[in-house]
């Protein structure tokens, strides 16, 4: 199979993201639906960030074996965990700053007189001019995308070392589990009155599921499980983020039936395609 073949595989696996996007769209949904709809959502984030810290602290693990037991490096060590640490926190924390930022750059108005409408687009930012409820989607996808991207290299880099078979098997079990991604980035917005654009969905989606075939493309051309690593532990700490907002946002529906049996029904999906890629041996 050819680096062009596997990386078109690698393409669609990310881009099974869009099956579930259309959900954005659905209207008339009562507060019990949405209530349920956002816990699932923060049950399939719940798995993903078991899946994401289990393999993004593997590589420190593994260090410390061999600096414990086998006379390697202590120093090596140290700089993963360090580095390990360091993404992680500023994918968590550097969301919550940012979030902040933009809470104080929204003006409440524009100002009155020719041009003002002008100038008001160029002060603000798309981002700026999100609704919450956006701009946590906003936030689920680029959080995901992180994720795949480390998906992606696995792919990649399965084809690198000629197990095709592998590749397959795993393009096929991240298929199916990006499709249930995409339901779980547009689950803030069924409160919306407005529905969302088909421009923006699709905005979304190539930011969550993008990164699968750059991913596959980098990781054809070289493997670096220290890279993977990295992006593992941005990924862990924005998701982390992104699970304390739909927390918040779980609280506000005061619906604590609902939200345990969204978080296992999440969990339940995560887990249940995570199957395949167990039976595939990755």
């Amino acid at each position: 199979m050819s680096d062009l073949q596997i990386a078109l595989l690698g393409g669609i696996a990310g881009f099974t993201i869009f099956l579930g996007l259309p959900m954005g769209r659905v209207r008339n949904v009562s507060n019990a639906a949405r209530a349920l709809l956002n816990a699932v959502a923060a049950g399939i984030l719940l798995f993903l960030f078991v899946e994401v810290m289990t393999h993004g602290i593997e590589p420190v693990e593994h260090a410390l074996k061999q600096a414990s037991d086998h006379g390697g490096s202590w120093a090596h060590f140290g700089a993963l965990a360090l580095l390990f640490v360091t993404l992680f926190g500023v994918g968590a924390i550097s969301l919550v700053y940012y979030e902040r930022w933009l809470g104080r750059r929204a003006p409440s108005s524009l100002p009155d007189g020719p041009g003002a409408a002008v100038a008001g687009a160029v002060r603000v930012s798309r981002v700026h001019r999100l609704s919450p409820s956006r701009r946590l989607a906003l936030f689920i996808a680029i959080g995901i995308g992180l994720h795949n991207f480390s998906e992606g290299l696995a792919i990649g880099q399965s084809a690198a070392q000629d197990k095709i078979s592998l590749a397959l098997l795993l393009i096929i079990g991240f298929g199916l589990h990006n499709a249930t991604e995409g339901f779980g980035i547009v689950a803030p917005l069924a409160g919306e009155e407005e529905r969302p654009s088909w421009k923006f969905l699709s905005m979304l989606g190539l930011i969550g599921g993008g990164p699968t075939l750059v991913g596959t493309l980098v990781g054809q051309s070289f493997v670096n499980d220290t890279l993977n690593m990295a992006f593992l532990a941005l990924a862990g700490g924005s998701i982390l983020f992104v699970i304390a907002q739909l927390f918040h946002v779980a609280d506000r529906f005061g619906r604590k039936d609902l939200l345990m049996w969204g978080l296992v029904a999440g969990l339940v999906l995560g887990f249940g395609t995570d199957f395949v890629l167990v039976a595939a041996g990755a």
